[in-house]
């Protein structure tokens, strides 16, 4: 009997110890666990992935893009945007907040793309999403092949919705924009007319003598020169006169240059 005593208190103390250390350790976590929560600059919230930062940039980018449409009088447009995605194999640490941003001299129009930065985190980074805006709406899009150096008819083209943000250069939506102008290069079937797509006619040839017209008040200069380049109605050139002086004025038409004061 007095051996089974001495064996029973032997494990008392030995089970009372691994009590002892469960609730150290139980409490050690909770603490462990509030520091954590309640640590200055600690992010407490799970890392973003790529379907949640896709929404925050498009909540980003409807509201932008519709200032900006409405802004240079395009609200007749229809937007679409489509959201592109981060490289998968990018790993983000966790972040309380997220902010959207337009990175510099970046703007929402074909391909672009959305700054994401966290704002709140133990670990801040900066990356960007792709994003691609349409602007749909009506356009004059060529029914046939134009030559280069063709001017163009009213019955070159025909009405049709087309993605005005699918080039830089602005749609010509107006027939009196391109009518009776030059292809700046070979033209095909198919394609919205733009600002680059075509050039003024040429109204001379270098060496041409043109009349030059200067016009002040009460009084008109008339005389005439020689052309140093071929002349495009509207775009400037440049003439010598008898005694020898260049001067530069805006082709009028196939004899005139009109000297700007």
């Amino acid at each position: 009997m007095n051996r089974h005593r001495s064996h029973t208190l032997l494990k008392l103390p030995l089970r009372a110890r691994a009590l002892r250390l469960a609730a150290g350790g139980a409490l050690a976590l909770a603490l462990g666990t509030a520091a954590q929560a309640q640590s200055p600059g600690q992010a407490v919230a799970p890392a973003p992935d790529s379907a949640n930062l896709a929404e925050l940039a498009r909540a980003f980018v409807e509201p932008s893009l519709a200032a900006a449409l409405s802004q240079a009088g395009a609200s007749a447009l229809r937007p679409e945007i489509i959201m592109g995605s981060l490289d998968a194999r990018l790993r983000l640490a966790p972040c309380a907040r997220v902010e959207a941003h337009l990175p510099p001299g970046t703007r929402l129009w074909g391909r672009s793309r959305i700054g994401l930065r966290c704002v709140e985190g133990a670990t801040r980074w900066n990356v960007f999403l792709p994003v691609t805006v349409k602007a749909w709406g009506p356009a004059w899009v060529l029914n046939r092949a134009v030559p280069a150096g063709t001017p163009l008819t009213q019955e070159d083209a025909e009405m049709a919705e087309v993605d005005w943000a699918e080039h830089a250069a602005h749609v010509l939506a107006a027939p009196s924009l391109w009518v009776g102008q030059q292809a700046a290069y070979t033209l095909v079937a198919g394609q919205a007319l733009r600002q680059h797509m075509v050039r003024p006619p040429q109204a001379f040839a270098a060496g041409s003598q043109v009349r030059v017209v200067q016009t002040g008040s009460g009084f008109q200069v008339v005389v005439t020169g020689e052309a140093l380049a071929a002349g495009l109605v509207g775009q400037a050139t440049r003439v010598r006169l008898p005694g020898g002086r260049v001067v530069s004025g805006l082709v009028r038409d196939g004899q005139t240059v009109e000297l700007v004061l």
